[in-house]
């Protein structure tokens, strides 16, 4: 597609999983750049955000706020075209949820009212979530508790759905297509995940 990447990553440590070297070795044999830095170094991470046009974030649930430090970052560099944090799941201002959920939805507005006061142009990319997903981080259901909270009615409706399932007729190439859609109002799917 002729787009340089790099892709900016904690520092790789000598004992490091055999998995995270080889998939680095992979990016690097196509070409990615690899950096590696911590993200408390905002001069490093000033410098490495000059050096790019557009910041595809993918940080876990439970890291979303570290996006922070990538926006002030971000902001200081000064010449980014387009940003797209972390948040491939719900439409997070269209949306309510359970206090455990809500406290993430919570999180992600924040990231997206920061960048937007940043003047920081974005894409939010809402593909609506699933509830297996966050079962382990919001649940935690190998927690030992005497207390129990059932939401709704326990009932599975739909077992293994993919989200290709959900939206067959949609499928994005390059970076290019991806970033020119603001999925506010995604299509209709052609599955009910959800009723």
């Amino acid at each position: 597609m002729g787009h340089p990447t790099c892709v900016y990553v904690r520092p790789i440590k000598p004992d490091a999983d055999c998995s995270r070297l080889e998939l680095f070795k992979s990016f690097e044999s196509m070409g990615v750049t690899v950096i590696q830095g911590e993200l408390d170094d905002h001069k490093k991470l000033v410098s490495v955000l000059k050096q790019v046009d557009v910041v595809i974030s993918t940080f876990a649930v439970p890291q979303h706020l570290e996006q922070l430090k990538i926006i002030n970052a971000m902001k200081e560099a000064g010449n980014i075209k387009r940003f797209v944090p972390s948040e491939f799941g719900n439409e997070v201002d269209r949306v309510s949820g359970l206090p455990p959920f809500q406290a993430l939805l919570d999180n992600k507005k924040k990231i997206r009212r920061t960048t937007e006061e940043a003047g920081i142009p974005f894409t939010y990319v809402s593909a609506n979530s699933f509830a297996a997903y966050f079962v382990d981080y919001l649940l935690h259901p190998h927690d030992k508790s005497d207390q129990v909270t059932l939401y709704g009615t326990g009932e599975a409706r739909e077992k293994d759905l993919e989200a290709s399932q959900l939206y067959p007729d949609y499928n994005f190439t390059c970076v290019d297509e991806f970033l020119n859609i603001f999925l506010v109002n995604p299509p209709k799917p052609k599955l009910a995940a959800f009723a």
